[in-house]
């Protein structure tokens, strides 16, 4: 995992733009599956790219973050009775890698609440970055993401702004975890993905376990959908290895979750937990899967913890 040589904002914009058409180019269908149907995807995937907005970390805006914070703190307050915990053990300078679990499908709550959080805490100067899935960006009125600081994930997008000393929060668990079903709320799954520690020895920076609960209360999640994701070639037209099927507002039985939906309004926890810094802790040659163990095992007990405060689903 190669970090960039410049961290000026014209050339960390112009690496996630190569990126993403990089992305885009992947994995065409095989033709051999027919002619008709390759070209058919093929053009659904290039019309899908072509909404997604090409990744720029300049595009965060302090001062739309400044006017819009404050309503929407307390609509979160009052809707998800946000209560996020620890922020003083995240560094106050210098780049950090913030690492959750999160929920609640393609709207997740848990990220909203913790970035408000985040920004109240620290002040809108100090530089945060959430990274997601590049049709996340695309969805319908979330456009207002990118200037609270949201860019395709990438490794070149988290090593820019990682060496530009920002807070970067990375969900390692993907579509895979926070479409993971109902009764699975109350399990960190990150699938094995351990890219997030390379990075983290990369750049040298410490990481900071986020660990949340709630949010997969905000509708009934019933599959992660990974054969019919299969089935449609997902995988290799927009790197989806799930189609999630769900009940939830306003639509009822909900496939793909693409146009988002109502969250219920669930209870969200958030709690950050104190930095690891890997070589002082696991050597000056650490092992992966030692600090993987490590950093699952803190987390899950955290939402073990978080998850014995709460009395009912929803109400928390």
């Amino acid at each position: 995992m190669s970090a960039p040589t410049s961290t000026n904002g014209h050339g960390s914009a112009e690496a996630a733009r190569r990126t993403l058409r990089a992305s885009a180019a992947e994995e065409e269908p095989d033709e051999g599956s027919g002619g008709v149907i390759g070209s058919v995807l093929g053009a659904v995937k290039g019309f899908v790219a072509s909404r997604i907005p090409a990744a720029d970390l300049d595009e965060r805006d302090p001062d739309y973050i400044r006017e819009s914070l404050p309503r929407l703190w307390l609509l979160c307050s009052l809707y998800f009775r946000g209560d996020v915990r620890g922020l003083g053990n995240v560094p106050e300078e210098g780049g950090v890698l913030l690492v959750g679990n999160h929920s609640g499908g393609n709207l997740t709550p848990d990220t909203i609440v913790f970035t408000l959080a985040f920004s109240t805490y620290f002040g809108v100067e100090r530089a945060f970055h959430q990274l997601a899935h590049n049709l996340v960006l695309s969805l319908p009125g979330l456009s207002y993401l990118r200037k609270y600081g949201t860019v395709a994930a990438s490794p070149e997008n988290a090593s820019t702004a990682l060496e530009a000393g920002a807070a970067v929060l990375v969900y390692p668990g993907g579509d895979y975890e926070v479409h993971r079903p109902s009764w699975h709320r109350n399990r960190v799954d990150f699938g094995g993905r351990k890219g997030f520690i390379r990075l983290a020895l990369d750049q040298d920076v410490p990481i900071v376990p986020v660990v949340a609960v709630g949010g997969q209360e905000t509708a009934l999640f019933l599959s992660r959908g990974e054969s019919l994701a299969q089935v449609f070639g997902l995988d290799r037209l927009f790197r989806l290895k799930v189609l999630p099927v769900s009940l939830a507002l306003p639509w009822g039985l909900n496939v793909g979750d693409m146009l988002g939906h109502i969250p219920l309004p669930a209870k969200i926890t958030v709690e950050a937990l104190a930095p690891i810094h890997l070589r002082e802790e696991f050597g000056p040659d650490p092992d992966v899967d030692e600090i993987y163990d490590h950093v699952m095992r803190l987390m899950q007990d955290t939402l073990d913890a978080l998850a014995a405060e709460r009395r009912l689903p929803v109400i928390g």
